[in-house]
């Protein structure tokens, strides 16, 4: 596909010696390929504010690191962070945002209302939502061309054996587990955390791997054919030139929101507000999107987008899909902890 340019990219011939020349430094803690590179140099480019970016595989480790951090009150802190909403919701909850200066937002009016003032973060007090997507069933046709794969039942068949890739996330493991049993995908009954546990338990045996740090290159490698995906690795790995089918499971697929927000330690809170803002320009967040395939929920950036991005239902699934899907809810730590409990068992089998 065309990917258009934007004038943002002009900016990169100044990058270099901005980077030499930038004291004050942005650390950030995102989601692999989560940013692209070029936005952040244009950033540094025009603020002299040079990002350092580290990566996570999971917002438990995400959260393991932040609170080990501000508990400890080690000199090491982050300044932007991007957990998915339940996370967000158990941090705020014990302490660990800042709370936004919506004074030094302006871009604030360009995100999507329907993302905004959700029961996750009410009134977007720590928050601004980055960006929004699902996790779905991924099929590689020229490998598989007559796989029957309608739903989340579908990977338990025994023609799978040996060749699943699930992500490596306790809540979207449980939450196809849930679904196939007929349960909210949201469930706070220990019964039913259990009878999910014990439906992995039988799918075992067609698991091959888990991986959350690169879900996409088993697919590019061709070490699988068959599993979970989230939709912007699946987007980009058709982009690869695969023959990836990205079934919306009829249990209904899972829909999250990654938001991004300032840890209550973080050092640069002022250059933190500089960057999110940054990113919600139109023209920036329509660069992400056409480069990392994220949906990001910015009203302005859609204009900007060639017609086939733009319409692509991998990444803008219908309003339908959308209905039928099933977002993730804060648990909270009781339950939560329910989950963590059975998901070792299910690791160290």
């Amino acid at each position: 596909m065309k990917i258009r340019c934007y004038p943002l990219a002009v900016a990169l011939a100044a990058a270099l010696p901005a980077l030499a020349m930038a004291e004050e430094r942005l650390s950030v803690y995102a989601w692999a390929e989560y940013l692209p590179e070029d936005v952040l140099q244009a950033f540094t480019a025009e603020t002299g504010v040079a990002v350092d970016y580290a990566s996570f595989d999971s917002n438990e480790a995400l959260y393991a690191k932040l609170k080990l951090l501000q508990s400890s009150g080690a000199s090491e802190s982050y300044d932007v962070i991007f957990p998915s909403s339940y996370m967000l919701s158990k941090m705020a909850r014990e302490g660990m945002l800042h709370p936004l200066d919506k004074s030094k937002l302006p871009n604030f009016s360009q995100l999507e209302p329907g993302l905004l003032d959700r029961d996750f973060d009410k009134g977007n007090t720590y928050s601004l939502p980055y960006a929004f997507g699902s996790t779905a069933i991924a099929v590689n046709r020229d490998e598989l061309p007559d796989a029957r794969v309608t739903g989340w039942a579908d990977l338990w068949s025994p023609d799978f054996n040996g060749q699943l890739m699930l992500t490596d996330d306790i809540r979207e493991n449980f939450q196809m587990a849930l679904l196939t049993l007929g349960h909210s995908a949201n469930s706070r009954d220990p019964q039913e955390i259990e009878a999910a546990y014990e439906k992995l338990v039988t799918l075992k045996d067609n698991v091959l791997l888990y991986n959350s740090d690169n879900p996409r290159m088993p697919y590019v490698t061709g070490e699988t054919s068959i599993g979970l995906l989230w939709s912007d690795q699946a987007y980009k790995t058709r982009q690869d030139g695969l023959n990836l089918e990205y079934v919306y499971p009829e249990e209904g697929a899972i829909f999250w929101v990654d938001s991004a927000a300032i840890p209550a330690n973080a050092k640069s809170v002022e250059a933190a507000h500089q960057f999110l803002d940054y990113l919600m320009r139109p023209a920036v967040a329509a660069q992400i999107i056409s480069e990392l395939g994220l949906a990001v929920p910015n009203q302005g950036a859609k204009a900007l987008l060639p017609a086939e991005l733009a319409g692509n239902p991998v990444l803008f699934p219908s309003a339908e899909v959308v209905s039928k899907g099933h977002f993730q809810d804060d648990l909270g730590d009781e339950v939560l902890a329910v989950y963590e409990q059975f998901w070792v068992k299910l690791r160290t089998q």
